[in-house]
């Protein structure tokens, strides 16, 4: 039985779909103005995840991932300018251009991380008709008002405004936004739709005047049409609880007078050695970042997949580099034994590791019971290949392209190619010395492929070389 953590209850429930073979889920994606960095593959991970096992479960999964490319400003809360046309001054180019290059790292990005596509890829810029339709709706059921800024929601109007996120809001209103909205009855209440800012380059006609969509309502309008007026699941960072999804679920629900979401799934910050990230410390990693250092992007979805999503994470190059040869002993594992045909599951083994992910998606219990299974003694190795394979249908550390894998480092770890050939020639010559006991020769092969920064193992499928160290700390 699958057991959800469900950020509006604050606790773990039983999951109960809307439809007993179809799971509908929305993830919020990105505001494509800058580089994705680690942080935000941390969250898309616990999204991937949710869809992974709920696929192996057997359901169908829709999922909805919306980009964001036109109506989000500096701020959460609709102050400042939008950040795609700032960006777009900066680079001096349109911010339709902007937009594409970085939904294109974005989604390469994801694809690095090995995060399986959403069903539906949303661009709030292509739904604007959405938008409009239902801020009509909202308009009609009196939920909003005219100030000089544009048509702005009346949090007043939804009396559980404050219940999703827990927000007091006589104490933190004061100081808590920057409001650039003298029109606004409070703090809380929020843009809409913004006609007061004429020399915006991304707007369109609408019933109140020539403007473009406040940020919250693109996931609301989006969701609804793609997945209907509720779904199952949504995730998303846990930034955006106290203002955006508490923003999404008092348009959503205003509109339809249903409940928006059953299941809130949020995951934790993530820090860089202690401390936030943030590009003034430096410490912004990109996974261009972590390849140049000569990492696998799968290295990351490895460490972080040992964490709890729903804790905060202290990520380190040293944890990375630890994750990181841990991996690659299981790729090892799985490259020495690709010759083996896959036999039957473990039932035994599937069942703890079930256990593990019917707990709130526990990936590091399904960590802990693959070691066990590919160390257990009494398991035949086509039985654990299967095994094990099963296991990866959720875990996406693609075990069955373990060779591959490895190769690929050679490219993170900037191998040179002539010194590998070099290597291998030198591999040769060692086979052979020992193939006639000349002991001394191998050894004294063996030193020079570790001068070229590659290190000998003896199989029982034949030596390989492998390169000296996987990352830098």
């Amino acid at each position: 039985m699958l057991r959800i953590y469900n950020t509006a209850t604050r606790k773990k429930e039983e999951f109960k779909p809307l439809s007993p073979d179809v799971v509908t889920m929305y993830t919020c994606g990105m505001t494509v103005y800058s580089f994705t960095h680690i942080g935000h593959l941390k969250s898309y991970l616990t999204s991937d995840i949710a869809c992974r096992w709920l696929r192996s479960s057997g359901y169908t999964v829709r999922q909805v991932m919306n980009v964001t490319d036109v109506g989000h400003h500096l701020s959460d809360s609709d102050d400042g300018e939008d950040k795609l046309e700032v960006k777009a001054r900066s680079e001096k180019v349109s911010p339709w251009q902007i937009a594409r290059k970085y939904e294109d790292l974005f989604f390469k990005n994801l694809d690095e991380f090995n995060v399986t596509p959403p069903t539906v890829i949303a661009r709030a810029s292509e739904h604007v008709p959405e938008m409009i339709s239902l801020i009509k709706k909202l308009e009609e059921r009196g939920f909003t008002y005219k100030t000089p800024v544009g048509i702005t929601y009346d949090t007043s109007k939804f009396p559980s405004y404050a219940t999703f996120a827990n927000l007091d809001l006589d104490n933190q209103m004061a100081g808590y936004r920057v409001d650039e909205d003298e029109g606004r009855k409070s703090p809380w209440d929020f843009a809409l739709w913004l006609t007061n800012k004429p020399n915006h380059i991304m707007k369109w006609e609408s019933p109140w005047g020539i403007g473009y969509p406040g940020w919250h309502i693109e996931c609301s309008a989006m969701s609804c049409k793609y997945l209907g007026e509720q779904i199952d699941i949504h995730t998303g960072g846990a930034d955006h609880i106290k203002i955006h999804h508490t923003n999404e679920i008092a348009q959503s629900e205003g509109a339809s007078g249903k409940k928006f979401v059953n299941y809130w799934m949020h995951t934790a910050f993530l820090n860089v050695d202690g401390t936030k990230m943030s590009k003034s410390l430096g410490n912004l990693y990109t996974l261009e970042d972590l390849k140049n250092s000569g990492y696998s992007p799968l290295s990351l979805r490895f460490l972080f997949l040992k964490g709890d999503y729903q804790k905060p994470f202290d990520f380190t190059y040293e944890s990375l580099y630890n994750a990181q040869n841990e991996l690659v002993k299981l790729w090892k594992f799985f490259e020495l034994n690709a010759s083996e045909v896959p036999g039957k599951v473990d039932e035994g083994y599937f069942a703890k590791f079930k256990d593990g992910l019917d707990d709130s998606f526990n990936t590091s219990k399904g960590i802990t019971v693959l070691w066990e299974l590919i160390n257990d003694k009494k398991i035949d190795i086509k039985t654990k290949l299967a095994t094990a394979f099963k296991f990866d249908e959720t875990l996406g550390l693609k075990l069955q392209n373990a060779r591959y894998m490895l190769s690929l480092l050679e490219d993170y770890q900037n191998i040179d190619a002539l010194d590998k050939q070099k290597a291998q020639l030198l591999l040769s010559g060692r086979d052979t010395a020992k193939a006639v006991k000349d002991y001394a020769k191998a050894d004294a092969i063996r030193k020079e492929i570790d001068e070229l920064g590659f290190v000998v193992e003896d199989t029982k499928n034949g030596s390989l070389i492998r390169i000296k160290q996987y990352g830098k700390v």
